[in-house]
């Protein structure tokens, strides 16, 4: 139990090491959704340098098909009992769905993920506050739980993410949630935009958000804006 707040407090950057239970996620949907394989990655991540690990049953990119509690549940719960009996780094469940967080964190988890920001289960914030975790909330142009691909346009991106985050933060406060269990992600990708730039722009500007004196998580990795700068940009050369 030690772990969960001690993390959030210690200020020096940590690495996320991502275990998506899915068959459709955008970089690694099928490769890691077997016991063998979820446990044989969870390893080569620990040993590669990860801080945390992060566990998800279901992608929430575009296009990508909901499933049903029952589903989240069977991918996730046994699997992350197993890796929990292998590592003693924390462990994050991505979900938005109350259920799933609480039976991860029965079963050892240490940290909310929830891409909706408490927006995706009215009964998340309570578990939140009922367990005491660790809780991060991300910014998303959508209010659904699935990423869309729009070319969102912005007058300001980081006023926006720092009001939308300033609200939730304020909401999950009110609702029992500690100050120093919330941890912001500005959002990436095409939870942001399909325009490339507007990712780019909170990567340069990221000390902004320092302002909401929270720890910042960064989901960069693989995003497919990355590729669509650097195409924009050699159809220029």
């Amino acid at each position: 139990m030690g772990k969960k707040n001690s993390l959030i407090k210690n200020p020096k950057i940590l690495l996320m090491g991502v275990i998506n239970l899915t068959p459709d996620s955008f970089s690694d949907g099928g490769k890691f959704n077997t016991l063998g394989k979820a446990l044989k990655q969870a390893k080569k991540l620990e040993s590669d340098g990860a801080d945390i690990l992060d566990i998800g049953g279901e992608s929430t990119g575009p296009n990508a098909k909901p499933i049903t509690l029952k589903e989240e549940l069977k991918r996730v719960i046994p699997i992350l009992k197993e890796i929990r009996k292998s590592t003693k780094l924390p462990i994050s469940i991505d979900t938005y769905k109350s259920e799933v967080a609480k039976k991860a964190l029965e079963a050892g988890a240490n940290i909310i993920n929830d891409v909706t920001a408490l927006r995706g289960d009215k009964n998340m914030v309570k578990i939140a506050a009922k367990y005491k975790c660790p809780i991060i909330l991300m910014y998303s142009k959508d209010k659904t739980p699935h990423a869309t691909i729009k070319k969102t346009t912005y007058k300001d991106i980081i006023e926006t993410i720092k009001k939308f985050l300033t609200k939730q933060i304020a909401y999950a406060e009110k609702s029992g949630i500690k100050r120093k269990n919330i941890i912001i992600d500005p959002g990436m990708g095409q939870f942001i935009s399909a325009t490339a730039k507007y990712s780019f722009e909170i990567i340069a500007r990221l000390k902004e958000l320092e302002t909401l004196k929270r720890p910042i998580l960064m989901g960069i990795s693989r995003k497919s804006f990355l590729q669509e700068d650097i195409s924009s940009r050699e159809g220029k050369a």
